[in-house]
């Protein structure tokens, strides 16, 4: 029987060349689409999988409200407290939530590594690292360092690092642990250091100086909540009482001004993808873009399997007789309904082959889209592909086999299974789901392109395309304006830089630090832009109201700020030109208003913002690390060029020089965004390649089944126009109705789409015109094509036997 089955599936595939080739290649795209999908899915929920202290290790945020939003930084008096009066708790570390870039010298080599922790000794206590030499217990302290084992091959190559001494910057440490990180992490340093005690110590008594990443350790998970409410107690006895006894208010007052801070705990076990908001050095996935790409890879996938649902029931026409006769001669539903979805398995099976093919050749592409380093390894990811096959056989082959199992025995012996009309309307159902799908993605598309197409030319209040921000790393904490101003009257001499200034933020990342600031009893967070005189001309940012800070003024430097536009609607202040703010317990006076401009993502609010000149206030100045240098385009290879020179020979000699233009770094905040622009256009091109193949092979079987009627109506006179239209109007009725269909979802998900940004476009009816139009010409090509090719066939062939 199964050597019969063989016979008839290699003579049936013969037959049909093209439609079994068709089918297979559309199976293919559908599920390499999804295994691109699940390797995206499984490295995102593989971050801190290794962890055995994952669910009971907290990375602790502070709501602060709604105007200044969620802080991943914390007070240092905190933890202590929380330790002597929470039993819950069982450790605490602070650290902190970036990485230091630093030069490790040993003996005559030297090396830069970028990603170095600075955590309290216990560090390992809550990234419990391999350790392959020393002990995690003992090897953070003030003079040592801890180095991944791929740091210690750059360091020091065969020989053991274990008691050496290398010099970290400027300083001698001595290396006390060698670990192996073990899999995907929120940390991944290359080394850590433990110096912060030295700064917690200092701010044993801030309660009020949020600058510390804070990690808490549960004795049990379940005690999160009773340990969040513990806090947020401690909070209101030490900093709403403590602060507003000293500003000589009530705390009612104070609550009613600043609000009440409310804790977030977030376990590492799940702060990759459903953290409210985490500043660990790794950084968070996006949830909402994987569940974009897994929902359309799955709809993708639907679609292949529709397609190949369709095929295969109008492929059973030419198969009915078979069917029949086998029925006669005794075979029963349940043998014909295995032998079809065992045909159908073994397509399957090729179409998986082929899918792996297009992901192996394709993800070197696919790892440049998202950034990543993905290999196809893993007996989860080939679990997951056998239950996609078995899924796929399941429904790809059982519709189909059941529909031909049930054909009518002495109907289709006789020629009338044409006359069933369940067959039809079940492939046309099948064709308007097709066309459903194609016009969500082709309209999807448009919208997204329409979104991205407005963040990269909405005029962001400042212009960087010619100024390039470059890091100037602070030799020492002592003199760091005085140093500042020397480096730029020297950068000013190189030919073709125009201008040159500095700026305590970053166009796309924000200030480098937050302040409230009082105006007539309304409390307003602001963002502190410390910066140099010409920093807002040399960006194009405008004066709205009052003057620009000036050096001529000497107040400028002591007690004049400018406000953003923002900053003044909160004040409810109509004319804020002269007006005291007090901030940080100084009165200054406000000399002019800026104009808004975006310096967040356009997914966000402009925030109020304060102007200071660094002399202004003193500690401001330790946040300047970086230039900002205008750039005359004509010169610009040539003046880079004489830049880096100067800059590795006379600025720093132990660093790279290194550079990023301010307009393509504010570009990456929206980055995302075009890889979901991206993604929807490939994505749309395969949908309506696999659409079009289903139509394309559905309209052929169609008219083939009509040849003879078409020949009937030719010889009685009818006109090649008339049969086009004929042949043709039923499947662009379909496609209205598919479109039709598609419509409110398209609006409806892309509209939730769009409430990610502040600053959006809005969904017009252009977008659902032009999917329409496109979908429409699209089918009528392919459908007007097949049709015309039949129109011109020898008529004599189909009508010489009636």
């Amino acid at each position: 029987m199964l050597k019969n089955w063989l016979h008839i599936f290699i003579y049936n595939i013969k037959q049909n060349k093209l439609f079994t080739t068709l089918n297979i290649l559309g199976l293919s795209i559908g599920m390499a689409g999804l295994v691109f999908a699940i390797l995206y899915w499984n490295e995102e929920h593989t971050y801190n999988d290794w962890n055995p202290e994952k669910n009971v290790v907290f990375e602790m945020d502070n709501d602060m409200g709604e105007e200044s939003g969620i802080w991943s930084t914390n007070v240092a008096p905190l933890a202590p407290v929380i330790k002597k009066t929470s039993p819950e708790l069982e450790a605490y570390c602070y650290l902190e939530n970036w990485y230091h870039v630093s030069n490790v010298a040993f003996a005559s080599k030297k090396e830069l590594f970028t990603k170095i922790a600075n955590a309290q000794p216990n560090f390992f206590q809550f990234f419990p690292f391999e350790f392959v030499k020393g002990n995690p217990e003992s090897a953070l302290q003030q003079n040592t360092i801890a180095i991944s084992e791929d740091a210690a091959k750059r360091i020091f190559g065969e020989v053991d690092p274990m008691g050496k001494e290398v010099l970290y910057g400027n300083e001698k440490k001595i290396v006390k642990g060698v670990y192996r990180i073990l899999g995907k992490s929120s940390l991944e340093p290359e080394i850590v250091i433990s110096t912060i005690d030295n700064r917690l110590k200092q701010d044993h008594d801030h309660w009020g100086n949020f600058s510390y990443g804070l990690l808490l350790k549960l004795k049990n998970a379940s005690d999160k909540q009773k340990v969040k409410k513990q806090i947020e107690e401690l909070y209101y006895k030490y900093r709403i009482l403590g602060s507003s006894k000293e500003m000589g208010i009530t705390s009612e007052e104070f609550v009613e001004k600043y609000g009440r801070i409310k804790v977030i705990l977030q376990p590492l076990a799940t702060i990759r993808l459903s953290a409210v908001n985490s500043d660990l050095p790794e950084g968070q996935g996006s949830k909402q873009f994987l569940l974009i790409m897994v929902g359309l890879s799955v709809l993708i996938l639907i679609l292949s399997i529709v397609n190949y649902i369709n095929l295969a029931t109008a492929n059973a026409i030419k198969r009915a007789k078979e069917v029949g006769v086998r029925k006669i001669v005794g075979a029963t539903k349940g043998i014909i309904v295995v032998q079809f979805i065992a045909e159908t398995a073994v397509l399957v099976l090729v179409a998986v082959i082929g899918a792996l093919v297009l992901v192996e050749v394709s993800l070197p592409a696919y790892n440049n889209f998202l950034g990543k380093d993905l290999v196809m390894t893993g007996g989860v990811l080939y679990t997951q592909i056998l239950i996609i096959l078995i899924v796929v056989v399941g429904i790809a082959g059982v519709f189909p086999a059941l529909y031909v199992a049930n054909f009518e025995t002495l109907k289709v012996l006789k020629g009338n299974f044409g006359r069933s009309k369940t067959g039809v309307w079940w492939r046309n159902g099948m064709l308007i789901v097709q066309f459903a799908i194609a016009s969500f993605f082709i309209i999807g598309s448009y919208i997204v392109y329409q979104q991205v197409k407005y963040m990269s030319t909405k005029d962001l209040g400042f212009k960087g395309s010619q100024v390039a921000q470059i890091s100037l790393r602070p030799i020492s904490e002592e003199g760091i304006y005085n140093r500042f101003e020397t480096v730029k009257q020297e950068v000013l001499k190189i030919k073709g830089v125009e201008q040159v200034s500095a700026g305590a933020f970053d166009f796309g990342g924000g200030a480098r630090s937050s302040s409230s600031f009082d105006y007539k009893k309304i409390g307003i967070q602001g963002q502190n832009m410390a910066l140099d005189f010409d920093m807002l001309s040399m960006m194009q940012i405008k004066i709205k109201e009052g003057r620009n800070l000036a050096a001529e003024f000497a107040s400028d430097t002591i007690t004049n700020v400018l406000i953003n536009e923002t900053a003044a609607k909160r004040m409810q202040e109509p004319d804020p030109i002269g007006k005291e703010i007090e901030w940080n317990d100084h009165k200054f006076t406000i000399v002019g208003v800026v104009s808004d401009f975006n310096l967040f993502g356009l997914h966000e609010d402009i925030p109020p913002m304060v102007f200071f000149h660094f002399k202004t206030v003193d500690w401001m100045q330790y946040n300047l690390n970086s230039l900002c240098v205008k750039i005359n385009p004509e010169t610009m290879e040539e003046t880079l060029a004489s830049l880096e020179k100067f800059w590795s020979t006379k600025v720093d000699t132990e660093y790279p020089f290194h550079y990023d233009f301010v307009d393509k770094k504010y570009a990456r905040t929206y980055e995302q965004f075009v890889k979901q622009k991206n993604l929807f256009s490939i994505l749309n091109i395969v949908v309506i390649v696999i659409a079009l193949f289903g139509l394309f092979a559905l309209a052929s079987y169609s008219i083939e089944r009509r040849m003879k009627e078409i020949a009937i109506r030719k010889t009685l006179g009818a006109q090649t126009k008339t049969l086009l239209i004929n042949l043709s109007k039923q499947y662009f009725v379909f496609c209205i109705v598919g479109f039709l269909i598609a419509i409110f979802p398209a609006y409806y998900l892309l509209n939730g789409w769009l409430d990610n940004f502040v600053f959006r476009i809005s969904i017009s009816v252009v977008p659902f015109i032009i999917g329409f139009v496109v979908l429409g010409v699209l089918t009528l090509i392919v459908v007007l094509s097949k049709a015309y090719v039949a129109t011109r066939l020898d008529m004599l062939k189909y009508l010489k036997y009636e």
